[in-house]
């Protein structure tokens, strides 16, 4: 090989390894999931909750504000059984520790129901190095979005209470190590072959 396209393709190789070990933003996996929904964020869902009024707001008025499970994605519809688990997830929970609104629900049973809503727009994205991501001797992953859980329970109708909570500013960092890198999955691999073999 000449001299010239030795240093060429020395200079080439040594680009591309600058590339993965200094690492590219736009190289990196990166996941997305969202729950389809109307409203565009945690405070545009937020404030459409908060005008939710217990013993003022109809159904009619919930599908004007958009929580209509017949239409909306990712509202679901509960009945009175779904209710008791929530509120009574085990037996030291008695009917007297929930608010009177809570058992009149349950104890209206077939005349009331709830809308659960789940909704949440979170991104993945790995980052640090590219090389030792690839090769999978240490990942990095970036958790950011928002998450917003609402409960509205109804009788006859009406709101007659509602409950909300979330994360408005979902921001986590994770990291996975792997000393010897892809050789460990492999070296699982082969375990779990063996396993069956056996």
């Amino acid at each position: 090989m000449k001299p010239r396209v030795t240093r060429v393709l020395f200079a080439a190789l040594g680009l591309a390894g600058l590339v993965l070990t200094t690492g590219c933003r736009g190289l990196f996996v990166h996941g997305e999931s969202t729950a389809v929904s109307r409203w565009k964020d945690y405070n545009d869902v937020e404030g459409a909750f908060k005008t939710i009024v217990p013993y003022h707001t109809t159904v009619e008025n919930l599908q004007t504000l958009g929580f209509d499970p017949k239409v909306s994605p990712n509202v679901k519809i509960l009945n009175y059984v779904d209710i008791i688990q929530i509120f009574m997830p085990n037996p030291g929970i008695q009917m007297k520790d929930l608010a009177p609104a809570v058992r009149d629900c349950i104890e209206a049973r077939e005349n009331s129901r709830a809308y659960q809503v789940e909704l949440h727009d979170i991104v993945d994205q790995r980052h640090g190095n590219l090389f030792l991501d690839i090769f999978s001797f240490k990942r990095k992953t970036h958790e950011s979005g928002w998450r917003f859980k609402g409960l509205i329970l109804i009788k006859d109708n009406l709101v007659v209470y509602k409950l909300a909570s979330g994360e408005p500013q979902v921001s986590n960092e994770s990291k996975k190590v792997k000393p010897l890198g892809p050789l460990q999955e492999l070296d699982f691999s082969v375990s779990q072959a063996a396993s069956y073999v056996k």
